[in-house]
């Protein structure tokens, strides 16, 4: 993890928002908190993976939880907003290690139905197992004393999630990114443009001044340290790719063509055998041996 940066309460019923950046994968981990009550939530934090050795780690986790310690924060959800492409989801490993419920779309469902398939694995995949809830579009619950609103954003993946806490922020995970960047990819199993282009609109419904978060950013050519958020009016006027009120054909036309020129993550075959089961490792085979499944020539 190279650094973290935090975006303070803005007064009652807005949240306090810590994002931890992962050099590694450019993935922004959140610690969400309410300021009354010191009741958290952690959203998309991450274990280390090396697809060079396939070995895991459990460092970044760890330095948040840490962090969540020092700050007199409750951990009370531990949330994922879609099953990850290019890391590995700590949501296992953190349940087990703090005794709190996990979340995740309930949509991930149908996503497993696609990747069984890939895998050649017809009875892996238990979502309902693996994840204390499943949540469906218009779902709520709290944070303290802070509402949580959960919006089906699909396009990046079929079954992706928006968490809106409070009155004024929301986790958009691959939806958009930085206004200078644009919005994410489209091209996974299960992702359509045209459905992103419509999450991206619904988000932008949000009242003007609502802190959007995102899941991703690298850097620009022009702005060297990461940043992941922004208005949704500085999103609708400056976003790159539908600012301005650029209309859903030509969006998809372009979306469609930058996703043709993008490669695979180099995780993204590891990962998913193990985030469909909420970032929990293979069962042990042989005394401790784990083992992954890799289709070859599938992509």
């Amino acid at each position: 993890m190279k650094f973290s940066r935090s975006s303070r309460s803005r007064g009652d019923g807005s949240p306090d928002v810590t994002g931890f950046y992962d050099d590694d994968t450019g993935s922004i981990q959140y610690l969400v908190s309410d300021p009354d009550t010191k009741r958290a939530a952690l959203i998309d934090v991450l274990l280390g993976f090396s697809p060079e050795s396939a070995s895991v780690d459990t460092a970044s986790a760890e330095a948040i939880l840490r962090y969540a310690e020092n700050e007199g924060l409750e951990i009370d959800w531990i949330l994922d907003t879609h099953p990850h492409a290019d890391h590995l989801m700590a949501s296992s490993f953190l349940k087990k290690r703090l005794n709190k419920p996990n979340g995740i779309g309930n949509r991930v469902v149908e996503i497993a139905d696609l990747w069984r398939d890939y895998y050649n694995l017809p009875h892996a995949f238990d979502a309902p197992a693996d994840f204390d809830h499943l949540f469906q579009d218009g779902d709520t619950f709290n944070i303290g004393n802070l509402p949580v609103r959960v919006m089906l954003s699909p396009g990046h993946t079929l079954g992706s999630i928006t968490y809106i806490i409070g009155d004024d922020a929301a986790f958009v995970h691959d939806t958009f990114m930085q206004p200078d960047v644009g919005t994410s990819r489209a091209d996974f199993p299960g992702g359509a443009a045209s459905d992103l282009y419509r999450s991206l609109q619904n988000i932008l419904k949000l009242p003007d001044n609502t802190r959007l978060f995102v899941g991703h950013d690298y850097g620009t050519e022009y702005r060297k340290l990461p940043e992941w958020e922004a208005t949704v009016g500085e999103q609708r006027k400056h976003n790159g790719h539908i600012g301005g009120g650029v209309p859903e054909d030509v969006f998809i036309e372009q979306r469609e063509a930058r996703d043709k020129t993008l490669a695979l993550p180099d995780r993204m075959l590891h990962v998913l055998q193990m985030n469909l089961r909420a970032g929990r490792l293979p069962d042990a085979e042989t005394g401790e041996k784990r083992f992954l499944k890799i289709p070859l020539n599938a992509f």
